[in-house]
């Protein structure tokens, strides 16, 4: 033992049990992360719908992303990093390719169609990774807890899109979208993405489970029937009240008008 004691006291053993706990946690992050991607990550890549994706990048969304997705400077950014899921959020809601610049887009119909969406996706997620589209299994809400999911959506959606996921208007302009025509993966997928003026959820501020426990509640809370008549946006009891008082007092300014209007002509 007097040998180990005699190079523990050598000037560079420090350096040396540094060096190797540094090189065992380079080790250990470098497993836990390839195993990760790997399960994250598509199982094959398929060439010809890259080059699919490709040919549609270049007639769709090369003129505001740059020829190679690299982003126009004050005109669209790079989309190199993104992933699939951005790519496939934004295009099958029909926000791009964009109607103008500079415009905040909303949902429409979608120009292209699924099979070239994904192709599209495929071909951004080629070119730097990133957040890859869900699969049905990620999505699912079989076993979803829907009160942790309201729970969820009240605490962090809510403010934005309305308790009922009937969106809602936001500062500068810009307005928070309805949920109702959103199906589970575009949910998911916005998320992971964070578009426009929504922030990014990522797995370690909201889990992939409580992502299907949010979808849970969305997708359930939205198929309820509306007990109290006219919708008026699902914003609740509150607001329907407003408005029948605002119409009962319309009524009541007509009316006097119309007692006064009657009297004076009945004293002349």
């Amino acid at each position: 033992m007097s040998w180990i004691t005699a190079r523990r006291r050598h000037p560079a053993a420090g350096f040396i049990v540094v060096a190797f706990v540094l090189v065992l946690i380079g080790t250990a992050y470098a497993v836990i992360t390839s195993g990760a991607a790997s399960a994250s990550s598509p199982a094959t890549v398929n060439s010809a719908q890259i080059a699919e994706g490709r040919n549609l990048f270049v007639e769709d969304c090369a003129t505001c992303h740059g020829q190679y997705a690299e982003g126009v400077a004050n005109q669209a950014p790079s989309l190199i990093g993104v992933g699939a899921a951005a790519v496939d959020f934004q295009v099958s809601t029909g926000r791009m390719p964009a109607a103008a610049l500079g415009a905040e887009n909303e949902r429409k119909p979608p120009r292209l169609n699924p099979a070239q969406t994904r192709a599209l996706a495929a071909y951004i997620q080629s070119l730097g990774g990133g957040p890859p589209i869900p699969s049905a299994a990620q999505v699912s809400t079989a076993g979803a807890n829907l009160g942790l999911g309201q729970s969820l959506f009240e605490a962090n959606c809510a403010a934005c899109h309305n308790f009922v996921g009937a969106g809602g208007a936001l500062t500068n302009g810009k307005f928070a979208p309805a949920l109702v025509p959103s199906t589970p993966t575009q949910i998911y997928e916005a998320m992971l993405t964070g578009p426009e003026a929504m922030p990014v959820f990522n797995d370690l501020t909201v889990t992939p489970q409580e992502k299907r426990d949010i979808i849970a509640y969305v997708t359930e809370v939205r198929a309820e029937p509306n007990p109290g008549g006219f919708s008026l946006g699902r914003v609740g009891p509150v607001t329907e009240g407003l408005v029948a008082f605002l119409g009962l007092l319309f009524f009541m300014v007509l009316a006097a008008l119309w007692i006064t209007a009657k009297h004076g002509k009945a004293h002349e």
